[in-house]
């Protein structure tokens, strides 16, 4: 998506940060969702190295700290929600630094409509790419939406070179609302009506939601 990653001032949407998933892991088949957290930062630094992924993602390369202090305003503003992406073959088992594929964000950016969640998923490691991660990734945060923070509309917008990822959001139900030419990206949109709403419980009933700290915790630690 075109949303720059270093932090701006968005409007709040009141007191309540957006802290309600930090303890929640979302485990699919193919991909496990977790909190943002510093552990991940030098990894996900390390990817935005990539001038490909700088321009997927419309963002300016930052330096470490500043990819730290980014990571401090994901967890703590009120109006970002944000994932990172695990690959469930990996994790739990290996360090969750070697099992990072990319990240899911939401942005409730419209004061206006807070049931408006723009959707933004970026799938980093190469050889995790065209596997169905992305679009794992994206069903699990959408549903995460629904229930979870009351969204009824998502959006994406997309570079209009990024096929695959305009072509995966269709598949997901999105329509083609607007093309800007001058941000050179594609407005997605879907409206979750009843029906929508049941085939992404559908799509995402075999997803189990857990908790990251009791996840984190190797078995048997808590007993000494």
């Amino acid at each position: 998506g075109a949303r720059p990653r270093y932090p701006v001032p968005w409007p709040r949407r009141g007191a309540e940060a957006m802290k309600i998933n930090q303890d929640t892991v979302l485990r699919g088949k193919k991909v496990t969702l977790v909190p943002y957290t510093a552990a991940h930062v030098p990894r996900y630094h390390e990817w935005m190295q990539s001038e490909e992924l700088q321009r997927l993602t419309a963002s300016e390369p930052l330096s470490l700290e500043q990819e730290h202090e980014m990571q401090r305003s994901w967890r703590d503003d009120a109006d970002k929600c944000t994932f990172i992406v695990l690959d469930s073959g990996r994790w739990p088992g290996q360090a969750e630094e070697n099992s990072m594929v990319g990240d899911v964000n939401l942005f409730l950016t419209n004061t206006e409509d807070p049931s408006v969640g723009e959707i933004e998923i970026m799938i980093a490691e190469p050889s995790c790419r065209g596997r169905g991660f992305g679009k794992e990734a994206t069903l699990l945060m959408m549903a995460y939406g629904v229930r979870k923070l009351g969204i009824t509309k998502f959006e994406a917008k997309i570079g209009q070179e990024n096929e695959a990822s305009i072509c995966m959001f269709k598949k997901l139900h999105f329509k083609e609302v607007a093309v800007s030419s001058i941000f050179q990206e594609v407005t997605l949109r879907l409206d979750v009506s009843d029906q929508e709403r049941q085939w992404l419980l559908q799509q995402t009933d075999h997803v189990e939601e857990k908790s990251y700290a009791e996840l984190k915790q190797p078995a048997g630690v808590l007993d000494t």
